[in-house]
Formats: C-alpha cells, sequence, structure tokens
C-alpha cells in the first residue's frame, strides 16, 4: 500500500441544520450524504426501527446506539493510524474491542488496498450534497471508494443498500470535482464479535445504487423547499 495524494481535498466546516449534518464548503452548506439516506428512508425501515426501540426500550436503545458509536469511532481511528503509520492506542474496554476488529479488517480486507489517494476526506458534489469517505484510491486494481463499517451482527447484502447509496453518492461526486473514473465500492465490516465481511459492488449494480440515491437527493431538496414555503405561509398569516 502506497500514499500518493493525486488531489487536493477541500477543508469543510461541519455544522447541523434542522437536525441534519452539514458541510459548509466554498461558503455554501451542503447536505451530508448520511443526512440526506436518513431523511429518505423507506417507511418499512421506519416501522423497523421504531419497532427495534419500543422492544428494547429508549433508554437501552439509546445504549446500544451510543456504545455502537463509540465502538466505531475507535475502530476507525485504530484504521487510520493503521494506514498512515502513525499508530493508536486505546486501553479501555471498548478500545480494546475496536482495536481486535480493526486488526480483522486489516488482515481480511486490506491486503488488496494498493494505493490510498485520501483517508477521512471531504467530497462533495457542487450544489447537491457533501460527506466525508474513509479511503478512496486503488483497491484490487480499480479506482475505489472504501468505507469501513462496524455491525452488531453479520448483514446479508440485501439489508444494506443505503451503504452500496452512500459508496456511490462518494464515487459520483469524486468523478464530477476530479474528472475521475470511480466505478467500483467496497464495505469492510466486522462485528462486535469478530466476524470480518467483505462486500464490493461495481458496474451495472453500482450505477443502480447511484440512480437510487439521486432520487433520494432530489426528494430530499423538494422536501427542504417545501418545509420553506410551509413556513414562509405560516409566518405571513401571522403578519
Amino acid at each position: 500500500m502506497k500514499i500518493n495524494k493525486l488531489y487536493q481535498y477541500p477543508r469543510s466546516m461541519r455544522s447541523v441544520i434542522n437536525g441534519g449534518r452539514h458541510y459548509d464548503i466554498n461558503n455554501t452548506k451542503l447536505p451530508s450524504v448520511t443526512t440526506i439516506l436518513s431523511a429518505t428512508q423507506s417507511a418499512e425501515k421506519t416501522a423497523s426501527l421504531a419497532a427495534w426501540k419500543a422492544r428494547l426500550g429508549d433508554k437501552a436503545a439509546d445504549e446500544v446506539r451510543d456504545t455502537a458509536a463509540t465502538r466505531g469511532t475507535a475502530m476507525h481511528t485504530f484504521l487510520e493510524g493503521y494506514i498512515n503509520g502513525t499508530g493508536h492506542m486505546d486501553l479501555t474496554p471498548l478500545g480494546q474491542q475496536a482495536a481486535i476488529m480493526a486488526n480483522k479488517i486489516i488482515e481480511s480486507g486490506l491486503g488488496d488496498l494498493e494505493e490510498v489517494w485520501g483517508q477521512e476526506v471531504t467530497l462533495y458534489y457542487p450544489d447537491l450534497y457533501a460527506g466525508a469517505t474513509d479511503i478512496v484510491g486503488i483497491y484490487d486494481g480499480q479506482p475505489a471508494i472504501v468505507d469501513f463499517k462496524q455491525s452488531n451482527k453479520p448483514k446479508r447484502r440485501e439489508y444494506i443498500t443505503d451503504y452500496f447509496e452512500q459508496l456511490g453518492a462518494y464515487a459520483m461526486a469524486h468523478n464530477q470535482v476530479y474528472n475521475t473514473k470511480i466505478q467500483s465500492g467496497v464495505i469492510l465490516m466486522c462485528t462486535k464479535d469478530f466476524l470480518f465481511q467483505k462486500f464490493e459492488v461495481s458496474g451495472k449494480d453500482f450505477v443502480k445504487h447511484q440512480h437510487a440515491f439521486l432520487r433520494k437527493v432530489d426528494q430530499y431538496h423538494e422536501s427542504v423547499s417545501n418545509a420553506k414555503k410551509n413556513k414562509t405561509a405560516e409566518n405571513n398569516q401571522i403578519v
């Protein structure tokens, strides 16, 4: 694996607007990819998440979510330190668990990572959206977007379409701004019980997920526009 900084990625500030993360790029606040995916998730998924939270109870569900988020952050930090050669150590119980998970990804998934163009870099599609990807570079001989994921349990491919759409969003943004031809994405995942999974997407399947994400972008921006119109109408009625 070699570090090859081919592109100058933008610096950005993050902020929360109406509960959704945004990136300030070139003085324009763009909704994050994850904000768009969250705001446009299907009614079925929304109901499934609500049912899960009802089964556990609000407090327990929040604890599971927060623990997973902390563990995921620790795992990402360990992987970032490995790739850039600085290393990382976290001796907390959760940090030690995350280190084992990261090592599973290193051993089973990073052998095909040949070149890193950028790590934890901000990507944006002008006027539409922005986000930060874990890795952009060459994976198994192809330009690719690579994301690291942690999970409480193993995933089935058909249940992670939002991950593929996220990869597609980052690829489209990179291709648009830097005139590249990234046509594949890779998810490297490890569960809290140390089971490694790799999911790859390319070709027509990748394009399908990109089109699905673009439809969600339209849906998101339309909903934001309608909300602004409704707010203006309410204010006019008050006046």
